[in-house]
């Protein structure tokens, strides 16, 4: 998917004014071509729940559905994602009842009705991270009836529907499944029954606002699942991962996923995600661990910014002059745009990597252990930002290792991933990444999630 950004104006993913109220979302349907049921995951209806849309992403970019269909709306309230609060225009999560067509996001809330209600969809997941850990007696403070976290949602215990009407079965088959999986006892999940219909209660009030509750009064059954806030968001993502998986095997729905479930796989596999490639990969990004500020990317002068995101929680957004790349509610780095005029002459550059000659489309990361060499070419010139050796205009036919390279301009906190630019006259033609194998690219370690994982012997086990 593209997406569209003017330059120096705000716009992000598919909603022209993403920051000024109205905001769309993304639709990913994985369809298998198999009969069986369809399933709607929904995240980020709260901005402040990250459990909750890394799952919905993780979703869409590394698992294939083998049975039935999955859709899956991974960035439902995108402005409040990027801003990391639970809603920029309230609590979207609570106008599922009345809501005034005034209200900023009321185009999005009547379009996610509109696909829950759709005659395909069988069954709803809603994807929450909340404060504490739920449990149905008193344990103290954090342990508690009033407290979300780690619970599966139901508003009552059935619903008269064609299938999966049995709720409290289903959900109390998913959280036991999901406590098999379990890295300390703490984590248990248990299902939780707000008993919406009854309306006897502050909750039940608040409840019959909700994205499920409306499901439920259309024939839908829904669940909400939620996270933890007291976890770090990979392992609330790892346990909503586990909770939705046995939702799925309930629903007669195969799938296959990239990764070994466990919390530091899904560490790894949300880290896979982080990049962005511009106007059709004449310029791509490898943005895990990136520098605070990439300055003097080459971007396309007098045109709007064509860019795709390697996730559907990534987005940017223009700050004066600069724009800020967001993975979720991370603001990950700031780019520092250069404008040229674009050739389209050549879509690739002849490299030597490691002593081997081959030609490297635009857009590409290539990993080398020793060196590499921009293969000389009549009407066009090499600039390997990082490299400069003083009356050298042309940079190609020279041999460069890592030592070579100023660590300061990487695109990376490491030092290890470089950026080779080709040009024709002041025309840029593209661009690739160059990454040295000693350090291959990674987001910041989650010292807090390690240290849990290490104490409980996570790790060691290959959970």
């Amino acid at each position: 998917m593209r997406y569209v950004l003017t330059a120096l104006l705000l716009v992000v993913a598919l909603a022209a004014t993403a920051f000024g109220g109205n905001l769309d979302f993304t639709l990913h349907k994985l369809d298998s071509g198999r009969p069986g049921p369809t399933i709607l995951v929904i995240g980020g209806i709260q901005g402040d729940e990250p459990g909750g849309f890394f799952t919905a992403a993780l979703l869409v970019s590394h698992y294939k559905i083998k049975t039935g269909s999955v859709w899956v709306v991974p960035n439902l309230n995108f402005l409040s994602i990027i801003h990391n609060s639970r809603g920029m225009h309230g609590d979207m999560n609570r106008k599922f009842a009345d809501l005034d067509a005034k209200d900023p996001e009321y185009e999005a809330v009547q379009k996610i009705k509109g696909i829950i209600a759709d005659k395909r969809i069988d069954a709803v997941l809603h994807l929450h991270d909340g404060w504490g850990f739920y449990s149905p007696t008193y344990v103290d403070e954090w342990r508690c009836p009033q407290r979300w976290g780690q619970s599966v949602i139901i508003d009552q215990d059935a619903v008269d529907a064609p299938r999966f009407g049995n709720l409290r079965e289903l959900a109390e088959k998913a959280a036991a499944d999901a406590n098999l999986r379990l890295y300390e006892p703490l984590h248990a999940y248990h299902v939780k029954n707000t008993h919406t219909h009854d309306l006897n209660s502050e909750t039940a009030k608040e409840m019959s606002k909700t994205l499920t509750y409306f499901a439920i009064g259309n024939g839908k059954p829904a669940f909400g699942i939620e996270g933890s806030k007291n976890l770090t968001p990979i392992e609330s993502t790892y346990y909503h991962l586990a909770v939705i998986e046995s939702f799925l095997a309930s629903f007669g729905i195969e799938f296959e996923r990239t990764f070994e479930l466990g919390a530091p796989q899904v560490g790894e596999a949300l880290q896979s995600n982080v990049a962005v490639s511009f106007f059709d990969d004449k310029v791509y990004l490898d943005l895990r661990n990136a520098r605070e500020r990439l300055r003097y990317i080459p971007l396309k002068k007098d045109s709007a910014v064509e860019y795709r995101p390697a996730s559907p929680i990534m987005a940017l957004v223009s700050a004066e002059k600069s724009l800020k790349v967001y993975f979720g509610n991370k603001n990950v780095t700031e780019i520092d745009p250069q404008y040229f005029e674009f050739d389209s002459s050549i879509h690739q550059i002849p490299m030597d990597l490691d002593g081997e000659k081959q030609g490297v489309p635009f857009g590409r990361v290539v990993t080398v252990a020793k060196n590499f060499r921009i293969e000389p070419g009549p009407d066009y010139r090499a600039n390997v930002i990082g490299f400069s050796k003083p009356g050298l205009a042309d940079e190609a036919g020279v041999t460069l290792g890592r030592a070579d390279l100023q660590p300061g301009y990487s695109v990376d906190k490491a030092g290890s991933i470089y950026r080779v630019e080709i040009y024709k006259g002041e025309k840029f033609c593209g661009m690739v990444l160059v990454s040295f194998k000693a350090d291959t690219p990674r987001l910041a370690k989650d010292d807090k999630l390690l240290k849990r994982l290490k104490a409980t012997g996570a790790i060691a086990l290959g959970r």
